[in-house]
């Protein structure tokens, strides 16, 4: 075996030991989560203020991701770090809040810094360490313990295996208070418009569809002729049949046109109704866009009309104008 090759083994080797010891570590949370899991959960529901996180170097970058976890899940809440906080912003904390420690041993001097005055203002203090006899760990409301047997550093100093427990205990708090607190799809969209998720939450059927001028519609009585002009000044591949109060009859597209070539009819003395296609595929203005490319993926078609409760037309829909809103 080549020196190269050697090293690369090695590598490999190694780099799985990190993922197996990192995975045994979060799989042994598992078996630790008791009552105290519970408390923490109620206090940060009954929290009337807002919920800090807050814990130095690496603690204090999970603390970062646990916060930003917990806002996009429906808790709102943000980091502090330790060092700002004894110089002035901890003057944000009120009793009304409720105060997130991590530290893996528990005795981060940063923190026991400030502790002392987080429980004098009344806040309460949940601390997450890898050590439950700590001092952060006994002054705490409520521990958490993330300790792991070692880390995934061969030296074991590294935080590795330590900082991924922290982080999966969070998102396991984050998510049982998403639960809790009934937070759904939607919630999540809301905050998160800027992604591809809120728009296909958000985004409803009357935000994408054409409506007045943009339209294409013929009544009833109309010819073939007539319906073939409306397709093709909407340009839209397909036009609406519509009979009194704008009351949906059917549909012709270009589908509809291409099998009315082959029976080599007369457009111009043919009534639409007669080689229209009826009973099309329709759609409420207040239901999802989403829905709306569901329908059309299901069923392989391009258009929809859009009605209201009357089944009266108020709007068209293309996949275009979905691609273009970026709900696909």
């Amino acid at each position: 075996m080549d020196k190269s090759h050697a090293v690369s083994q090695k590598s490999l080797d190694l780099g799985r030991k990190v993922l197996d010891i990192e995975a045994s570590a979060v799989q042994a949370l598992s078996s630790r989560l008791d009552e105290s899991f519970l408390h923490a959960l109620e206090l940060i529901l009954n929290c009337e203020g807002r919920v800090i996180v807050s814990g130095m170097g690496k603690s204090g970058h999970i603390a970062r991701k646990i916060a930003a976890t917990m806002s996009s899940t429906g808790t709102p809440a943000y980091f502090v770090h330790p060092a700002e906080a004894s110089h002035g912003d901890l003057g944000m904390v009120a009793s009304s809040d409720v105060f997130i420690a991590l530290s893996n041993s528990g005795e981060s001097q940063e923190l026991m810094t400030i502790v002392p005055i987080i429980k004098r203002q009344g806040a309460k203090l949940i601390s997450m360490t890898g050590n439950p006899s700590s001092s952060l760990a006994k002054v705490a409301d409520v521990h958490l313990n993330a300790g792991v047997d070692r880390e995934a550093c061969p030296m074991n100093l590294a935080p590795t295996a330590s900082t991924t427990a922290s982080l999966a205990l969070g998102d396991a708090l984050a998510v049982a208070l998403l639960d809790a607190k009934g937070f759904n799809e939607e919630n999540f969209a809301r905050s998160h418009p800027g992604g591809s998720l809120g728009r296909r939450l958000l985004t409803r059927v009357r935000d994408v569809m054409r409506t007045g001028s943009r339209m294409p519609m013929v009544r009833e009585d109309a010819m073939l002729s007539d319906a073939l002009i409306e397709m093709s000044r909407k340009g839209v591949g397909m036009t609406a049949i519509v009979g009194g109060e704008d009351v949906v009859k059917g549909i012709y597209t270009d589908g509809d046109l291409r099998r009315t070539l082959e029976k080599n009819l007369d457009f111009r003395s043919t009534p639409v109704q007669s080689v229209m296609s009826k009973s099309p595929r329709c759609i409420g203005p207040d239901s999802l866009a989403a829905e709306a490319v569901q329908l059309m993926e299901q069923h392989s078609i391009n258009q929809m009309l859009v009605v209201d409760e009357m089944h009266r037309l108020i709007g068209v829909l293309n996949m275009h104008d979905l691609l273009h809103a970026k709900v696909i």
